[in-house]
């Protein structure tokens, strides 16, 4: 886990005082005190359907920004920040991995993975220094994640397997190093051992990188892999818990 100079461990995000609702006369489905994330650090993210799992990943990400509470993403409150700001500051140090993977059908495997780099300058930059070139870093990191076969890296990425598919997503948020990646149940289709597998991997990277990872997931089966687990529920206040279950319950 990354450190400060003075030894104390680095804050990437952080939640204080967060409310949330989608419209103005609903009830908050966020309600958080305070979530802090350290650099370096592997969270496992759990919650059922409806308990505000996919909505406290879009605040984290400032996809979407709280009526009440500050976001704090590398010490900046990106709650402040416009539409556009937030836009490139989420290319430049937030890499995703999305459930349905959403790779572009139209382009190859190699193709794929390098497309946050033509977004951020800074990624760009830092697979550079990583490799030769992007496509030398993206070549790397498929060949780290057990996709090292040639002939796949010019294919389209619908011809692969969903695992195949699972490892160019997961390449695609490493490449260019960023500080955070957040993972949104990209498991659930694979079976128990290619998910622990597909894991250690993943988080070999993030090590290697000092990247802290948060991973939504409903496997509890999973939680001893990481270094602590987060119940949406334990983090919301009475009120964000009960509007919560009543959506859940829906």
């Amino acid at each position: 886990m990354g450190q400060m100079s003075d030894g104390a461990t680095a804050t990437v995000l952080e939640l204080s005082g967060v409310r949330f609702s989608w419209s103005a006369d609903a009830a908050p489905l966020l309600d958080i005190d305070r979530l802090c994330i350290a650099q370096g650090e592997r969270i496992a993210l759990r919650g059922p359907s409806g308990s505000g799992k996919s909505t406290l990943l879009s605040v984290l990400t400032a996809v979407v920004t709280p009526q009440q509470g500050s976001v704090h993403i590398l010490g900046r409150d990106v709650s402040r920040l416009r539409a556009a700001e937030r836009d490139r500051f989420r290319a430049d140090h937030i890499g995703y991995i999305f459930q349905m993977f959403n790779l572009v059908p139209y382009l190859t495997v190699i193709e794929n993975v390098c497309l946050p780099c033509g977004f951020s300058a800074q990624r760009r930059e830092r697979a550079m220094r990583a490799g030769s070139s992007v496509e030398a870093e993206a070549v790397r990191l498929l060949q780290y994640l057990d996709m090292g076969d040639a002939a796949l890296l010019r294919r389209p990425v619908t011809n692969l397997s969903v695992g195949q598919q699972q490892r160019v997503a997961a390449a695609r948020a490493l490449i260019g190093a960023p500080e955070i990646v957040i993972a949104d149940e990209p498991t659930s289709a694979l079976d128990a051992d290619r998910r622990v597998a597909f894991l250690e991997l993943l988080f070999r990277q993030c090590e290697q990188d000092r990247t802290a990872l948060v991973f939504a997931t409903h496997d509890a089966a999973l939680s001893p892999l990481f270094d602590r687990t987060i119940e949406v529920a334990d983090l919301q206040t009475r009120q964000g818990a009960a509007a919560a279950d009543d959506r859940a319950q829906r």
